[in-house]
């Protein structure tokens, strides 16, 4: 079921919005050369403690996942796109990392991500990145009253069609509100003018992940990463964005 939030709920989803991009923004500053991928979660740890709010992430079991998460964030490096567990992983000069993050403050959960090279950049990963970012804005854009669904989806597989990437279906966005994962479903790809017509009030993580050279994943022996068949690396951006009659609100937006 999909659940419409009212103009104060909305507001009232604010500080969680705020939140959370003020971890991801503390990370992004601390994802350096050197740097532990568990001391990222411990930071991430500590920032949840300081502020009242909860992990949504710690105790997450879906059924795709091998055992409760352990993790309050997901950091995938290089071939690692989603769902990256973290692990005793030093960060090297060149990495690609995505940084996914959700948390709950105040009864309201919001969920955003990014990524970063690390060190000496490599022109296909931050092309990679760029695209990610340019399909998130799209896909915001178009999430207006009035469109449908698929009019979201349409908008970020454009633009990584237009980069010459392959999209993977099994994986997109979703509603977010009082829980991390609801309905709808909002496919990195589709067709315009399909699908459900958007509403002011529905409040929704939309989230584009492109990997350069294939639309295959396969999971880790962690039970939770999920990289490419083919070594070739990915990004992944994500904002959780409430639509208004006057546009979309990003929740999640980074200063």
């Amino acid at each position: 079921m999909i659940e419409l939030k009212t103009p104060t709920e909305v507001q009232q989803m604010r500080p969680a919005g705020v939140f959370v991009a003020s971890v991801l923004s503390a990370l992004k500053e601390k994802a350096v050369v050197g740097v532990n991928l568990l001391e990222l979660d411990a930071l991430a740890h500590e920032m949840i403690r300081d502020a009242g709010a909860s992990s949504c992430y710690i105790d997450y079991h879906p059924s795709f996942g091998a055992s409760p998460f352990g993790k309050v964030l997901c950091t995938s490096v290089n071939d690692a796109v989603l769902h990256g567990l973290p692990h005793d992983y030093v960060l090297q000069d060149g990495d690609l990392l995505s940084v996914d993050f959700a948390a709950e403050l105040n009864g309201w959960v919001t969920d955003s991500a990014l990524s970063v090279v690390v060190g000496t950049p490599r022109a296909e990963d931050l092309r990679v990145i760029e695209a990610t970012e340019v399909a998130l804005k799209a896909g915001i854009e178009a999430a207006v009253v009035g469109n449908k669904l698929g009019d979201i989806s349409w908008a970020i597989g454009e633009v990584a069609h237009q980069y010459g990437y392959p999209v993977n279906l099994d994986f997109g966005g979703h509603g977010v509100g009082r829980t991390m994962h609801g309905e709808p479903h909002i496919a990195n790809d589709g067709r315009a003018g399909r699908g459900l017509k958007i509403k002011p009030g529905l409040v929704i993580a939309i989230e584009p992940w492109f990997l350069i050279a294939t639309d295959e994943i396969e999971t880790d022996p962690d039970g939770w990463t999920l990289r490419s068949v083919d070594g070739s690396r990915g990004a992944h951006s994500e904002h959780t964005v409430a639509v208004t009659p006057d546009g979309p609100l990003i929740l999640t937006a980074r200063a």
